[in-house]
């Protein structure tokens, strides 16, 4: 464990996985809440024409990425807002449209870069120091957002027409909502890759969920969970040489299962009392 943590790479990923789960536990919470996991989705995956645009031009690449998510998450946002019985067909437009508009760019790009296999699954031993900082920045400006506009968040999250009828500006709302969610996936890309970027925002929440009493509590829940998932995914990887993304949902994954195991065991048993 202690020579584990000696590296310098390991210190960067761990620093990567606690700050990707601040934003995670916060963002992931409200997703899950708002019932907004495939538009989530759809954001994930359009930042890999973010990626394509930023390897074609030749810009950095996780603000170039940052860009184009928070553009792509305003269309959806827009759409889901505003075409609500074809918001699924869209976000799926958009999501399909983001991935192929990454993947021709790439394909134009002169020469191969194996880093692009990163942004696929993931390279959190490979995190430079300056997107340790940039990942900082852009967890700062979640937590404050959350924490001034907590009060319409929890009630747009729970009861959206009386939030409206309270005179709530639930569009500005939903579409913060929205952005906070496409710097959030940015951020995870970089932990676990787009490809798996969904479990660790769904999750870490489902786990805080079944225990917290209060959307605030499921946040930290929600936190907490994600960076045991991270560490515990970390230190597999390490030990058994094997890829540092997959091993963090692998125990995400066991976990979850695990706790749905013993809620069907629980209500077995509390249903065996109640027939008794």
């Amino acid at each position: 464990m202690w020579q584990m943590l000696s590296f310098d790479f390991m210190q960067y990923a761990i620093l990567a996985g606690i700050l990707a789960s601040i934003a995670c536990g916060i963002v992931g919470s409200l997703v899950v809440v708002n019932r907004l996991v495939f538009l989530a989705g759809g954001v994930a995956h359009a930042a890999y024409g973010g990626v394509g645009l930023a390897f074609y031009f030749g810009l950095p690449v996780l603000p170039c990425t940052v860009g184009f998510s928070l553009s792509a998450s305003m269309l959806m946002a827009g759409v889901s807002l505003r075409y609500k019985e074809k918001a699924d067909t869209a976000i799926g437009v958009l999501w399909a449209a983001g991935m192929a508009f990454g993947i021709i760019l790439l394909d134009l790009t002169p020469g191969y870069n194996v880093d692009l296999m990163s942004f696929l699954f993931g390279s959190i031993l490979a995190v430079p120091a300056q997107d340790l900082w940039l990942m900082a920045v852009l967890d700062t400006l979640v937590v404050l957002a959350t924490a001034y506009f907590y009060p319409g968040l929890l009630l747009l999250s729970f009861d959206r027409e009386f939030a409206r009828a309270r005179g709530l500006a639930v569009t500005f709302l939903h579409c913060l909502m929205i952005g906070m969610a496409a710097l959030t996936v940015v951020m995870i890309i970089r932990v676990v890759g787009l490809i798996l970027v969904i479990a660790l925002l769904t999750i870490p929440p489902f786990m805080a969920q079944r225990t917290a009493k209060s959307l605030a509590g499921m946040m930290m829940h929600a936190i907490g969970w994600s960076i045991l998932f991270c560490l515990g995914g970390l230190t597999i990887s390490y030990h058994f040489d094997i890829t540092s993304g997959a091993s963090i949902i692998a125990v995400a994954a066991v976990c979850f299962f695990t706790a749905m195991l013993a809620d069907a065991l629980r209500r077995s048993l509390a249903n065996g009392k109640v027939s008794r």
